[in-house]
Order: structure tokens, then sequence, then C-alpha cells
């Protein structure tokens, strides 16, 4: 199978990549990336070697000649492109709007025309909105609450649409929060664990009590794959990771890591529209196609945050 990564040059994308070429990930016989190299796309998530495996297009989903140029002899698209910071969707929307829902829709159109029908689109939990109690199925209501996740839920729900109208084979991931090596240090761990290692505050919203469900990356990637290959058209699969914790609670454990202490919090005004909690049932990836993350939280935190201290001069220049 010949496939077509977009975003592939951000955090899971990238990942995503690295996986098929080391052949934990098989059966893709060839990979196209397709990249705008935004300020999270960075080639230096792959090493020169990797690079000179997979065929490289710099450029932009929503320009529709360059995708189908892209899309040629192409069996399956896997969509990663998208801005995904919500604190930036807050301060400015367009572009999560233009990349996230008008990008995915230039694509499925691309892949009309073409002939092309296998299409995953990543998506996150965040569209469901917040929960207090029990866990989201696939089935529940979209309620967005952050420009970014109602871009997502756009993007969803046009996908929905194409399957529906014109029988498009389009599959739906929405995964819980990823952690792991080469997350662009805007997202919490990074963020946290960069600060640290420059003797900076961490900068905690309200109380820190927000939770969150955390993936290791890996997880996420083995999950994606499955759903690409063995899905059912049409469907949607929640992907998680089975480890829930409060922001403050995963402070601590990068504090503990680096040898910090509580001095080193700052409580900050807490972000508009912050949800408070979401949690995904994965039941369905689980009984469907035999998925399960693998990768203990404990585990995968301790090497996440020694990558960030051996890995300086990746991460500094972007910062």
């Amino acid at each position: 199978m010949n496939v077509l990564v977009t975003g592939a040059a951000g955090f899971i994308g990238s990942n995503y990549i690295r996986r098929i070429l080391d052949g934990t990930l098989t059966g893709i016989s060839n990979v196209r990336v397709i990249d705008k190299l935004t300020y999270a796309g960075n080639l230096d998530n792959f090493t020169v070697a990797e690079r000179d495996a997979f065929e490289f297009v710099n450029g932009d989903i929503c320009d529709l000649e360059k995708v189908k140029s892209s899309l040629k002899g192409i069996d399956a698209v896997v969509n990663f492109a998208a801005e995904s910071h919500v604190d930036r969707s807050i301060s400015g929307s367009s572009d999560f709007v233009r990349t996230n829902t008008l990008g995915t829709h230039i694509l499925l159109d691309a892949c009309m025309e073409l002939g092309i029908d296998n299409f995953l689109q990543v998506s996150t939990d965040e569209v469901y909105g917040s929960i207090l109690q029990g866990s989201w199925t696939e089935s529940e209501p979209l309620l967005p609450n952050s420009p970014y996740s109602a871009s997502k839920a756009s993007a969803d729900l046009i996908c929905r649409a194409f399957h529906k109208t014109h029988k498009l084979n389009v599959k739906i991931t929405r995964c819980s929060n990823n952690y792991g090596p080469f997350q662009y240090p805007e997202k919490l761990i990074p963020f946290f664990t960069t600060n640290l290692l420059r003797g900076m505050k961490l900068p905690v919203y309200g109380t820190g009590e927000n939770r969150r469900d955390w993936l290791h990356v890996d997880d996420h990637c083995a999950g994606i794959h499955l759903v690409l290959a063995h899905g059912r058209p049409g469907e949607i699969y929640n992907i998680g990771g089975g480890k829930e914790l409060s922001n403050l609670e995963i402070t601590h454990a990068i504090l503990n890591q680096l040898n910090g202490s509580e001095q080193d919090i700052e409580y900050v005004a807490d972000r508009k529209g912050h949800d408070f909690r979401y949690s995904v049932d994965i039941s369905k990836i689980e009984s469907e196609l035999g998925y399960s993350p693998k990768i203990n939280f404990d585990e995968g935190l301790i090497e996440t945050i020694d990558w960030y201290r051996k890995n300086v001069s990746w991460w500094e220049k972007l910062i």
C-alpha cells in the first residue's frame, strides 16, 4: 500500500513515519509526506537516513493542485495535518478553521476526484467537550468548547458526510492526550520539562485539578495503523492510554524526575473555556481490532523526560 501522510513533520505524524520505516508498523510499501512546515513542523524530527526513505512534499493541504499532485499513485491517506494548540486557537482561530476544517474538505474532494478510497482522519477526544464522570463512547454527541476542538469536530462531520453521501471509505480516530519524544515544547509535558531544565517556573492553570487521559505516541500510532488497515468504513474509533491524571499530578511527576519542588510551580489564571475532564471509552477498538495500550505511563514519562534532557539542541532552537 502506498500512503500519503499529511502533517507528517509534526509530533505524531513523524512518529508514525518512523514506526513505518523501522518496521514496527507493517503493510506500507511507500510513504509520501506532505507538510507545510509551520512552526510545529520540523524535518529535524527525522534523521538524514529516514528522510531519504520517503518522498517529501513541502505543501499546504489547502492547496488543491498541490494536494492532487501529491496523491498520484497513492492508495490511502492518513490526515495528521492540523493546528492543534488550544491556547493559540483562543488568541486566533482563523488558521485552525482553515487548516483543520477546509484542509480536510480539500483532501476529501481530491480523493473523490482521483478515486482514492481509504482515508483516515486523525481527530481528538476534545470534540466531545468535557465529561465529569464516566467515559465517552463513539456515539456521544459532539460538544466542542474551544475553537480548536470546534474546527476538528467540523472536519469529523465533513468526513462523515463524505462517507454517507459519496460512500467514501473514511474512518475517524479520536485520541486522548499524547506524550513522547519530539513533541513541540508548547504542550504540557515538554513545556514543563524544558522550563525546569532552564530554571523557569511551571505555570499551572487554575488549581491544576483538570484531568486528562494520557496516551504514549507509539500506542496512538499503533491504534491508527490498525484502523487504517482493518477499521470499518464510516466508523469512529476512540484511542486512549488508560492513565487519567490531573494536571497537578503530571506537574508533580515531572518535578520528581527533575528534582524540582513546589516552589517551581506558579499558579496562573485559568484558560478560557477550559474543559475539566476528558475520558474515552476504548472498548470498541479493543473488541473489533485487538488494540490495547502497551506502554506503562510511568516508564514512558521517564523516557520522555530523559529524551528532552538529552536533546537540548533539538528543542532549544524552537523556544
